[in-house]
């Protein structure tokens, strides 16, 4: 699409969107084709010009796709500790810069979107202070997104409206690289500034985003940085600035490095320093407003330092934190009225810092205080619980993913190796067969796209293989050959016949039957072409044409690569390491080639830049990656959804951001960041009060299964008769169990079976003498006392297979392994959601099923389904179990924990190995909540887990 055609096209598209919001409403219906028709028609009449140069039917078919998004509910944690409620309609009026963002993203994104937008911000804006307040104040809070969810669209709506309400300075920590502080720098000189920040000499750009739609010279902000390499904040620009406050706002878009952040202080110190406080000393701002946005703020922001407070519990006036950590707090000690928003996908290390920590010569620590805000992401959001699953959902063996087995990949790039090293696959110069499928992948991908329309927009293929640069050379000089290569055959025609015969085949038999199967399960209200290989082979010489092979190095030019190229669009393959590894967007990522093994699950979980929306072309899209990193992706999708279970419960209950944060550091799930920023977790002190546990990973050795085997026929024959599992106090109509239940189980004969029974070294958080160890010690305080067991089985006839354990019959359960791991028999997840209410009463199981609407988001990459719940789900039963509703009656039961028994079939399991072994026994624990602080230490654990090195050292 050239220039003015796409001009054309965004312009209807705009009104047309606003058109058929009004008709929508007054309808009081959901957009229909129809309408959508009824308005174009409206358009066309006015818009002659701009509807010759457009395709109807594509118009048509964005409309469609637009007006079907929903976004979720956002949810917040807040404290009102001195905070007075401010933002109303009121005084929102005669704002200029949200306006004209909001104008600026109508052709952006749905108006769904849009609303939920303005709706995400004012909830933000509102946890803040309002600027015009006199006297000294400061917040706190963290905005916790999914990855690559449109977090920089957010935060640029909050600015701009912060900017509309009076904050004066606005210092956005932008990344710890260039290219991801000028990635930054050009979102926001679109978004909120309206000019491109090119130049240093004071002289203005040409207006761009925001500025084309209103250029009024006098609200237009000022910048003290720029988009170029050496944009950041600099000598030059601090000797030349000065502020005052009746002026417009100002923003700093800066790195988190030593030297920018000391720069700013001194500049802050020297410059804009108004007050100097008599009894103290201290050197003040009292008449500027600040507000700090803190991108990633998990990555270089939180204090890695020991002992931020005493043995009693009191801050350590005299603790030196770790620099970044230490400079951020001091620009905001400089300043009496400030207002601090970290923004990240995983908050798990910022959960760790310590809520008390707090010096007097850089004041407390950035604990999100004030608020914790969770957004929702839209429907049209693909993000790890839809590639991975989760342990609520299990997606379709998809091929989206394409999981690479060692010896795909092992022998050219081994999981250690030193700078320097030199690739090589099967003794030659090149790249391994999975990678060239790969390239290949990415090249059908910008083919369909081309063919689709969507040739001018940009296409990216994200390579990473090594985090050193002498070997990422290496790699580039390989891909670049290979594309060199593909590129001379098909421009010249020179030995094509066994490479198109053999892409043909690859083409028609594997990718586009994969393109129908991802559409079928993934895509939505989007109507995407298939071509033939005729048609695809037609548009190859130019695709390959326009292909280049980029080393992504960390400097400015990378992310402003993007940005010159807006008409054509960019066909990159990018390949780097740790530079590649956060925040920078790979716009139009369609192929991932990613066997980076990191050593930290935040980490790990932010280099999923294949995760974010795909509007148009999701079915082309695909990862290959390691066994091993889908194994741990399906984990981490699992931890976070944990912790935003936990987060939405004590939403519900109307806790505060201090409370969650002291049940999160001691939550099971703390395995999933780094040793460092869990500073003294080592040994750790845990509760699984309130969690789930279950067994997903067994051993494949007959002897070991048959050892749990006989542990757990033992076990039952001790709990003596059972009922019926169908004998529940309470079984929801249509419900039918095949197992057995056993009800007052005393507390010593499962901890008995837990000290027995053997988990592999690699299972997921499940070590079964701990948790044996826990409820032991909770039953000091009478809790986890009595028990109830289930073994269920399948439902089903006893043709199913069936088995005898401990002198009960049941059907066997078929897992099939998801990884074929040498050593072991992992399964995606064991339990059906049901399971958790066994035995509920009624009155229970109604006031778990109340408590999950209430906490029910809508939110797509959640697995949430797009219907509210019609059953409990499993954080809701285990919080009525643990606190009871009062108003209901119902009280708590935190005596009762819930053992779940299930015997998998080992010929259905899929692993050679265990052909003739016994059933093998898993088990799930349901563990109601509790505000015991009883905790259980993993001290003398830690030698077998895999947490801490072993198996998998490099999860350190």
């Amino acid at each position: 699409m050239t220039p003015s055609n796409q001009k054309a096209f965004d312009s209807i598209l705009s009104m047309a969107q606003n058109m058929l919001r009004l008709a929508a409403e007054q309808a009081q219906s959901a957009v229909t084709p129809q309408m959508i028709e009824t308005e174009l028609s409206k358009l066309a009449c006015l818009m002659k010009d701009y509807f010759a140069l457009v395709d109807r039917d594509m118009l048509v078919d964005e409309l469609i796709r637009r007006s079907s998004h929903t976004v979720g509910m956002n949810a917040t944690l807040s404290s009102g500790e001195d905070h007075i409620p401010w933002l109303d309609s009121e005084r929102k009026k005669g704002w200029t810069y949200w306006r004209r963002y909001a104008e600026y993203m109508e052709t952006r994104i749905p108006w769904t979107a849009l609303d939920a937008l303005d709706v995400a911000t004012d909830e933000v804006l509102s946890q803040l202070e309002d600027p015009n307040r006199e006297g000294a104040w400061d917040r706190r809070g963290l905005v916790v997104g999914h990855v690559q969810s449109g977090k920089t669209g957010n935060y640029t709506g909050l600015i701009c409206k912060a900017a509309d309400a009076g904050y004066k300075i606005i210092i956005v920590l932008a990344g710890l690289h260039n290219n991801l502080r000028a990635q930054t720098q050009i979102r926001l000189d679109e978004g909120f500034l309206g000019f491109a920040t090119t130049v240093e000499n004071g002289e203005l750009g040409s207006a761009v985003g925001v500025g084309l739609i209103d250029g009024d010279m006098n609200v237009r902000p000022n910048a003290a940085t720029n988009r170029s390499d050496r944009g950041d904040f600099n000598t030059t620009m601090a000797t030349r600035m000065n502020v005052s406050p009746e002026q417009r706002p100002w923003l700093f878009v800066v790195k988190k490095n030593k030297t920018v952040l000391e720069r700013l202080l001194y500049w802050i110190r020297n410059r804009v320093i108004n007050y100097v406080d008599p009894e103290t000393g201290r050197k003040l701002v009292t008449n500027l407003p600040l507000l700090v946005i803190d991108d990633e703020a998990d990555h270089g922001s939180v204090d890695t330092g020991e002992d931020v407070v005493d043995e009693f519990g009191k801050p350590d006036l005299e603790h030196e934190p770790k620099t970044i950590n230490r400079l951020i707090r001091s620009i905001l000690h400089h300043f009496s009225r400030k207002a601090y928003v970290g923004y990240t996908a995983t908050p798990f290390a910022n959960i760790f810092i310590h809520d008390r920590g707090e010096t007097q010569e850089y004041g407390p620590d950035l604990f999100p205080a004030a608020f914790i805000t969770n957004l929702a992401a839209p429907s049209n959001y693909v993000g790890p619980g839809r590639v991975f699953g989760s342990s609520s959902s299990t997606p379709d063996d998809l091929p989206l993913v394409r999981s690479l087995s060692d010896n795909e990949w092992q022998p050219w790039m081994p999981p250690r190796h030193k700078n320097g090293y030199q690739p090589r696959w099967q003794g030659e110069d090149r790249i391994p067969d999975s990678l060239a499928e790969a390239i290949r992948s990415f090249i059908y991908a910008c083919a369909v796209r081309k063919l689709r329309g969507q040739g001018s927009r940009h296409s990216s293929m994200l390579i990473h293989v090594t985090r050193f640069t002498l070997v990422q050379n290496a790699v580039v000089s390989q891909v670049a050959d290979y594309v060199r290569d593909l590129k001379g055959r098909y421009t010249r025609g020179i030995a094509l016949a066994n490479l198109e015969s053999s892409m043909r085949r690859e083409y028609e038999d594997i990718f586009l039957l994969g393109m129908q199967r991802i559409r079928s399960a993934l895509v939505e209200d989007e109507k995407l072409d298939d071509f033939s290989w005729s048609e695809v082979r037609t548009v190859l010489p130019d695709v390959l044409s326009d292909i280049r092979v980029r080393e992504i190095n960390g400097t400015a030019k990378d992310a402003l690569d993007y940005a010159e190229n807006d008409t054509t669009g960019l066909k990159v393959i990018a390949i780097g390491g740790d530079k590649l590894a956060r925040g920078l967007t790979l716009e139009g990522l369609c192929t991932s080639y990613f066997l980076r093994t990191a050593r930290m699950y935040d980490t790990l979980m932010q280099m999923g830049r294949w995760f974010g929306y795909r509007d148009g072309y999701l079915d082309v899209c695909r990862l290959y990656t390691s066994e091993e990193m889908v194994e741990w992706f399906g984990h981490i999708a699992d931890a976070a959804e944990e912790l935003r279970q936990e987060f939405d419960n004590m939403v519900a209950v109307g806790t505060t951001p201090k409370q969650f944060g002291l049940r999160v550091q001691s939550h099971s799930v703390l395995t999933v960041t780094s040793r460092a920023k869990m500073r003294n977790a080592r040994p750790m002190q845990l509760t699984y009060s309130g969690n789930l546990l279950q067994t997903i990973v067994f051993p494949n050795r007959t002897e070991d299964i048959k050892a749990n085997f006989k542990v757990t026929d033992q076990f039952i024959r001790e709990l003596g008769p059972s009922v019926d599992l169908n004998d529940q106090y309470f079984v929801p109509d249509g419900q039918k169990w095949n197992g057995h239940l056993w009800r007052d189980v005393p507390a010593l004969n499962v901890i008995s079976f837990l000290r027995n029974y053997r988990t592999h070294a690699a299972s997921f958080r499940i070590m079964s003498p701990l948790i044996a160890d826990f409820i032991d010690e909770m039953n000091k305080d009478g809790e986890l006392t009595n028990w109830t067991v289930a073994l269920i089985g399948k439902d089903g006839g006893a043709d199913e297979g069936s088995c005898v354990v401990g002198g009960c019959l049941v059907n066997m359960l078929q897992r099939k392994r998801t990884i074929a791991h040498a050593d072991r028999y992992s399964i995606k997840t064991l339990i059906s959601p049901r399971d958790e209410a066994i035995d509920l009463t009624e009155a229970e199981w109604k006031a778990a099923l109340e408590l999950s609407l209430k906490t029910w988001r809508n939110d797509t990459d959640r697995n949430e389904g797009k219907e509210p719940p019609s059953a409990p789900r499993g954080p809701q039963i285990r919080h009525v179990l643990g606190e009871g509703i009062a108003e209901k009656g119902i009280p708590a039961r935190r005596e009762r924990g819930l053992l779940m028994l299930y015997l998998l079939d080992p010929e259905r399991s899929g692993v050679d190995e265990l052909k003739d072994a016994d059933p093998v026994v898993a088990w799930a624990i349901s563990f109601p909540s509790s505000t015991s602080e009883r905790r259980v230490s993993n001290k003398s654990y830690i030698a077998n887990s895999v947490m801490w090195g072993g198996l998998n050292e490099w999860v350190d």
